[in-house]
């Protein structure tokens, strides 16, 4: 069982290699990055190419630890005491299962993707060492102990919010997925956009790194961000003719918008073309 990246995912040997190691250790694979590097899709196409079903957890600030669990639903029994129900008598009938409880639960081998841990609070990775190690929780209110049927295969997602225990860091196999080089991102559009006209390509991403090397850039565009001007730049042919005719000194890029998410980058970009204009 070998993950060598698919159809709709360019996986550099680095990614694979830790990819595949993290699989063979058994451990949970911590993936951080840059926002838009593809650590989300990594862990959707590491399911698809495996042929594994992919079960999502997406972490928000106000996730606990106990919702990936199970979750007891006493309010439910209360208005069900209420009104006489005869399933109150089985408590099991309020027990929500978690996302791991879920995949510990699978007949199958499972990829568990916990996505954005960094979000929730600093205890959140603390409080899931127990059962991430052993592979199994209890369940006190019907005092059973769920054991994984099958070891899910582990994603874990970071952009970096927040600094992650040591003990949890301890046992996890961890990648830093880096920006792609010029080379990396052309197969990246490739996969993408096989019809496109390499011309376009090129002047695109010649204009794209030319924005993330901008000293002072609050916000670097990202690959996400640059299919997406792709798009645009598809859709409307005198974008697509502007972008190859351009003047670097004299404006921002066609539909900079998709690029560039706040004003300060704007600005700062219109004061970097004013000035090229100036010495012109």
């Amino acid at each position: 069982m070998k993950f060598t990246g698919t159809e709709n995912y360019v996986a550099t040997d680095d990614l694979q290699m830790a990819v595949n190691a993290a699989i063979s250790l058994q451990r949970p694979l911590l993936i951080k990055g840059e926002p838009g590097t593809g650590k989300t899709l990594l862990a959707e196409e590491m399911a698809s190419s495996l042929g594994m079903r992919l079960i999502p957890w997406h972490i928000k600030s106000t996730t606990k630890a106990q919702q990936g669990l199970y979750e007891y639903d006493a309010v439910s029994r209360l208005r069900d005491s209420q009104l006489g129900d005869e399933k109150v008598k089985d408590i099991s009938n309020y027990i929500v299962q978690g996302k791991l409880w879920e995949a510990f639960d699978s007949e199958e081998q499972v990829v568990l993707l916990i996505d954005e841990i960094d979000k929730a609070d600093i205890e959140f990775p603390n409080d899931l060492l127990l059962e991430l190690d052993r592979m199994e929780f209890y369940v006190y209110e019907t005092k059973t102990l769920v054991k994984a049927k099958h070891r899910p295969i582990i994603v874990i997602t970071s952009n970096n919010e927040k600094e992650l225990p040591d003990a949890f860091l301890r046992r996890c196999f961890f990648h830093y997925i880096s920006f792609p080089d010029h080379d990396t991102m052309q197969s990246i559009v490739d996969v993408h956009f096989p019809n496109l006209q390499q011309e376009v390509v090129r002047d695109a991403l010649e204009v794209f790194f030319d924005v993330r090397k901008v000293p002072g850039l609050k916000k670097k565009p990202s690959t996400s961000e640059l299919i997406d001007w792709l798009k645009l730049l598809m859709a409307d042919e005198l974008s697509a003719k502007l972008l190859q005719d351009r003047d670097l000194s004299s404006a921002l890029p066609p539909l900079y918008g998709a690029l560039v998410k706040n004003e300060q980058d704007v600005h700062l970009l219109q004061k970097l073309a004013f000035m090229a204009r100036r010495r012109s």
